[in-house]
């Protein structure tokens, strides 16, 4: 009987994509049997490339926006839409990302998730039932306000004037009004794909712990945690929902809690939204061999990236399970044990010295080529075992 091999690796930033990644894999093994069945199904951790990986592989259309950016320019943005038309798939970092700033830009104070929003306005105007919306690379720390202010929610200050959204704003909230929200924004399923566990404020949230990084010095930092204990709080009278502590309601300066608390936006790890979505675990039921990857495997992989995600899919099913990657570079020392045993085997496509951008460049041919190896050695022990 033939082998059934399930191909789940995740892209290798800056050189080439998910689906691209397995593609490759798969050619070098179907060189060595022909007969074997081998699926590709891409992966993503709900980070950079998602709306790629989930387009790509399920025959999904990209949907084009202009969209107010971070700092309130209009930029182009887009966003995937997948399985008929039913769902949006949405990378927040497309409209409110870091890398839409210039240096003098970045300052979380005066950046919103307003065009965010606007990308959840137009999907849910295009008839989508749900949204999955990766959260990485956010340039904002305004709690999701742009967000839900694009879809309705108006805040407003002491003084009665209506606040647009910004970090700065979230200090001033005095109260908030939700009667204006788009009808279908209050139907449609949002779920959030997280890799982060921080909470909204405090030392270990969304401003002390990734503010500085969007631009911000102590003395903001300190600002923006204040103004997000506001925040919180309004929230909380107004709309009964306590979002001080949820898990993972600090990630993307709050847009995470904030998307919660207007819109019951399911906050999930990015890598099980998208094994749910590109249905894996049903491929690999009854597969002999997993095989998964990314560009650079190190110990965050054990965190929550698509590898560790694949691997404990697996294991409920006792399949072994290899990593093909770029580079692997893991302290094992400081991993748990039953988290060791999880892969039966780390490969990278480095043969030998070479820096990174002969790495990218020859990335395709050394892939294949490790792809290749290993492919010679799995089928010769199944044929040596028959």
């Amino acid at each position: 009987m033939a082998p059934k091999i399930v191909i789940a690796c995740d892209k290798y930033k800056g050189n080439m994509s998910a689906l691209e990644v397995c593609s490759v894999i798969k050619d070098a093994f179907r060189q060595h049997n022909k007969d074997a069945q081998i699926i590709v199904s891409p992966m993503a951790d709900g980070g950079e490339g998602t709306v790629d990986t989930l387009v790509e592989s399920l025959d999904g259309k990209y949907v084009k926006a202009d969209v107010t950016g971070p700092s309130g320019r209009i930029v182009p943005a887009v966003f995937g839409i997948i399985e008929n038309g039913r769902t949006a798939v949405i990378e927040m970092s497309s409209a409110s990302g870091l890398w839409l700033l210039n240096t003098e830009e970045k300052n979380p104070l005066n950046t919103t998730t307003y065009g965010t929003g606007q990308l959840i306005k137009k999907a849910i105007e295009m008839g989508t039932e749900k949204i999955i919306l990766g959260i990485g690379g956010s340039a904002t720390n305004d709690a999701g306000m742009g967000a839900a202010h694009a879809l309705g929610v108006k805040f407003y200050d002491k003084d009665k004037q209506i606040l647009q959204g910004f970090g700065k704003d979230l200090s001033r909230v005095s109260f908030i009004d939700t009667s204006s929200v788009i009808e279908k924004a209050k139907k449609v399923k949002i779920y959030v794909a997280c890799d982060v566990d921080n909470t909204l404020y405090g030392k270990n949230g969304a401003a002390y712990v990734y503010g500085p990084q969007k631009g911000a010095d102590p003395q903001t930092v300190e600002a923006l945690d204040n103004g997000l204990k506001n925040f919180s709080k309004i929230v909380e009278q107004y709309l009964s929902k306590d979002i001080s502590n949820i898990k993972s309601g600090g990630a993307a300066g709050g847009l995470g809690a904030g998307l919660y608390a207007f819109f019951d936006a399911r906050l999930e790890p990015g890598t099980k939204i998208i094994i749910k979505a590109t249905k894996l675990e049903e491929k690999i039921t009854d597969a002999d061999l997993v095989i998964t990857g990314e560009g650079s495997m190190d110990n965050q992989t054990f965190y929550g990236k698509s590898a560790y995600g694949v691997a404990m899919l697996a294991k409920k099913y006792g399949i072994a399970v290899i990593t093909i990657n770029g580079s692997v570079n893991i302290d094992y020392s400081s991993v748990e044990d039953f988290k060791k045993g999880l892969f039966a085997g780390n490969f990278d496509t480095i043969s030998r010295a070479m820096d990174l951008e002969q790495a990218i460049k020859k990335g395709k041919e050394c892939l294949y080529f490790e792809a290749g190896e290993i492919a010679k050695f799995y089928f010769s022990i199944i044929e040596k075992n028959k």
